[in-house]
């Protein structure tokens, strides 16, 4: 928890956490006009989105297709993917439940991963050694994890109506070859790969590095205030597969993101989202907001 002369200090991060907290109320445009106001510091142009970022909100307004919310649910995005590419993208699924006191931890094994369906981080556990699991703890955190409502807080209406579970998947070994499994992540543009993200050095200081398909490294962060990795991350052994197969699942979208991870030989899908940090997470140089390739809405 941040102290309050943080919050007094950063006044934008004040105004944020109250509009979360108080004004849920408000119809999503409104609310998404006075959120970018506050964390991007700017004006939401809705009627001729110039930026990326306005870009995101205005399709998060105007873009609402049903199948959107079966792509972001973590359980039914692996039929999804599954049908588009085969089950050899799909890491195995160990259990689904309504609430952690069905979870048979027994019948687990030694090493699994445990999450929730409809966010992205709270309430996740990373077993490696089960026999220094605290079960109690585990528990709360997924029933913290459930109870988070995705949408509120950046209005990214495709989570609004995700039942909510919890999963648990087979462990995904990569300690022969790093610390940290790194994230692929492709930025699609009207269907079309255009950029990969790789997020590296999770346990320490997170980095966020982009390339292009030649992996020719990108001149910007976005996040803004994540460093680039040092050394450079290498080319994933399926960089061309990866590329392809996000053209084929980001078919008929104006932007989506598609995250792999390039492991053991093999590439497993991760995840699904049509909103990266919410819209809202800043460039550094800021001018490259106005530079990627803008998507186009639809009319």
């Amino acid at each position: 928890m941040q102290s309050l002369s943080y919050y007094l200090q950063h006044p934008y991060v004040t105004a944020d956490k109250l509009l979360v907290r108080y004004f849920t109320w408000l119809p999503d445009k409104i609310y998404l006009k006075l959120k970018f106001r506050f964390i991007m510091g700017y004006r939401l142009n809705l009627k001729t989105p110039q930026t990326f970022s306005e870009k995101l909100q205005w399709l998060k307004l105007f873009d609402r297709r049903p199948e959107y919310s079966i792509m972001v649910d973590k359980v039914k995005a692996k039929e999804y993917v599954a049908s588009v590419l085969g089950d050899d993208y799909i890491i195995p699924t160990l259990g689904v439940w309504n609430d952690p006191e069905e979870i048979d931890f027994d019948a687990l094994p030694e090493r699994f991963v445990l999450k929730c369906n409809h966010n992205s981080g709270l309430g996740m556990y990373i077993c490696k050694d089960k026999s220094k699991m605290n079960v109690k703890e585990v528990k709360y955190r997924l029933r913290k994890g459930l109870k988070q409502n995705y949408f509120v807080g950046n209005r990214e209406w495709p989570y609004k109506n995700v039942p909510h579970r919890v999963l648990a998947e087979q462990y995904i070994d990569s300690s022969h070859i790093t610390k940290d499994l790194p994230d692929y992540k492709f930025f699609c543009f009207n269907g079309e790969p255009k950029y990969c993200q790789v997020i590296s050095n999770r346990s320490t200081t997170m980095c966020v590095d982009f390339f292009d398909k030649k992996w020719n490294h990108q001149p910007f962060h976005e996040p803004y205030d994540t460093p680039f990795a040092n050394p450079t991350p290498q080319r994933p052994e399926h960089l061309e597969l990866m590329w392809e197969a996000s053209r084929k699942l980001a078919k008929g979208t104006f932007f989506t993101r598609i995250d792999f991870y390039d492991v053991n030989g093999k590439i497993f899908f991760g995840e699904i989202t049509f909103f990266p940090t919410g819209g809202m997470g800043g460039f550094e140089p800021k001018d490259w907001d106005y530079k990627w390739p803008l998507v186009t809405p639809p009319d």
